[in-house]
């Protein structure tokens, strides 16, 4: 991997030098540049984290801890559906097992149009539960296996991701609804396992240039990838989408000892588009 690859952003500090992360949703869709799951799995290793990439598309998170590796870093894919509680609970058992802890769980799970997500009048249950199945209760029952773990140890430190969407405009009803939900329950996440040494906190990416988002519309929409790019871009302040880099650089900041005194917050990385919601 060349200079160009790492990201912005990118320095050998070892913010989680000796850390043991579990990262969920490690791999990534086909297409385009870098999803936030892969982003944030190569920067946690890159700071000193020995990563646990999980992905229910078990090739494409071996090709997450290849780039780990490649980089001369350390990284095990493991393979996980996060509608599963079975595997979930089995993938924080072996970043146990295999590492001696769990510091950081790191939940990065979400689906919308490409998990069946529709208009309130064009939505079914099936398509909804979908949704729900993935985006929700995936990150509650991975949180809760976690969680089991960090209380023993008097310490750990829980990143999810929500979206953006949660707060602002966007037309999916079962994508908006699930995003909101992982904010409340990261609220009572940290609110209940405070005492306990563990931290949890969200992120709500904005309109990202990952392969789901944007290669996702693509082909939903059948237009070019270029047209799907600047209407993006448009309807961000900042000018641009932002990167997998700008979500995975949150994420380190908030599984690091930097935020150690934060807990229970909602982060925006959205280049301000979220004022524009009214």
């Amino acid at each position: 991997m060349n200079s160009s690859d790492r990201g912005p952003g990118w320095t050998p500090e070892k913010r989680l030098d000796g850390k043991v992360a579990v990262v969920i949703g490690a791999g990534q869709s086909p297409g385009e540049g870098f999803g936030n799951g892969r982003a944030t799995a190569m920067r946690f290793a890159r700071e000193g984290a020995r990563v646990l990439a999980v992905d229910r598309n078990i090739e494409s998170a071996e090709e997450t801890a290849a780039l780990i590796r490649g980089e001369g870093f350390e990284a095990v894919a493991f393979a996980a559906d996060v509608t599963r509680e079975s595997e979930l609970h089995q993938a924080m058992l072996d970043a146990r097992q295999r590492w001696g802890s769990l510091d950081i769980l790191h939940n990065n799970v979400g689906v919308s149009l490409g998990g069946g997500d529709a208009d309130l009048m064009d939505l079914t249950e099936e398509r909804f539960d979908n949704v729900c199945r993935i985006n929700l209760r995936g990150t509650i029952f991975a949180c809760k296996h976690a969680v089991s773990i960090m209380r023993e140890q008097r310490s750990g430190v829980i990143v999810n991701v929500s979206s953006a969407a949660a707060v602002g405009k966007y037309p999916y009803a079962a994508y908006k609804a699930t995003k909101a939900g992982v904010i409340a329950f990261t609220e009572q996440l940290a609110l209940q396992n405070a005492s306990f040494g563990i931290r949890a906190n969200c992120i709500l990416p904005g309109l990202i240039a990952t392969p789901m988002a944007v290669d996702t519309r693509v082909r939903e929409w059948n237009q070019p990838r270029e047209q799907v790019e600047a209407e993006r871009n448009a309807k961000v302040p900042l000018g641009r989408q932002g990167t997998g880099w700008d979500v995975a650089n949150t994420a380190l900041f908030l599984a690091s000892d930097e935020a150690n005194f934060i807990t229970g917050i909602s982060v925006l990385v959205d280049g301000g588009r979220v004022l524009n919601r009214i």
